[in-house]
């Protein structure tokens, strides 16, 4: 079993990252693999409704200039998808919601390739906005018939001084409720996978 993590934060070691790694730890520690994607400054555009994905049905994004079909290919190929992003003025990072545009059409337009997968959202946040983000995440989840995890509480870090990402983790709910959602994800892949 593999899950694959995407990091949308423009920052490598910022709260977002410090919340996957909680989960991420969890599913290691059940046995599960996980590889991690930061993608950074990647320059990834969104959806430019070009069609061809419905068009030729080979399972890839028609604009081949960036890492969204690396991106999509690592998708369709793991058990589950976890998708990160901090809150920028109350929603995703352009580049997670590029992600869920282009792979989110890739999937439905070639017969629901992401069907059956796992996914969880996982959303950093300096005060509010987030439930936005968390929504955001789900409904790209939950249109590709993916099932979707949940935790003690929402999928959500906080921390009012995002300058100082170690910060986070005086969130404790919020550890709590990574941790729970890393278990519940192993326990729903192992459930899946017997």
């Amino acid at each position: 079993m593999k899950v694959i993590v995407f990091n949308g934060s423009p920052r490598s070691d910022g709260n977002t990252a410090i919340c996957l790694n909680v989960v991420m730890d969890e599913l290691k520690s059940a046995g599960i693999e996980t590889e991690y994607i930061w993608m950074g400054m990647d320059k990834i555009q969104g959806c430019v409704s070009c069609y061809l994905c419905a068009k030729n049905k080979d399972k890839k994004c028609g604009v081949k200039t960036d890492k969204l079909n690396e991106y999509l290919e690592k998708m369709v190929e793991a058990d589950g998808i976890i998708l990160g992003s901090p809150t920028y003025f109350a929603d995703t990072t352009a580049r997670m919601k590029a992600l869920i545009e282009r792979a989110g059409l890739v999937s439905k337009v070639n017969g629901d390739l992401l069907k059956h997968k796992v996914g969880a959202a996982v959303v950093s946040v300096r005060r509010a906005g987030a439930t936005h983000v968390f929504s955001s995440i789900n409904y790209f989840f939950l249109i590709n018939q993916m099932f979707v995890v949940g935790s003690s509480y929402w999928n959500l870090g906080v921390n009012p001084n995002t300058s100082e990402p170690e910060l986070i983790k005086e969130d404790k709910e919020g550890i709590a409720t990574f941790q729970n959602l890393g278990k519940n994800m192993a326990y729903l892949l192992q459930k899946l996978n017997t």
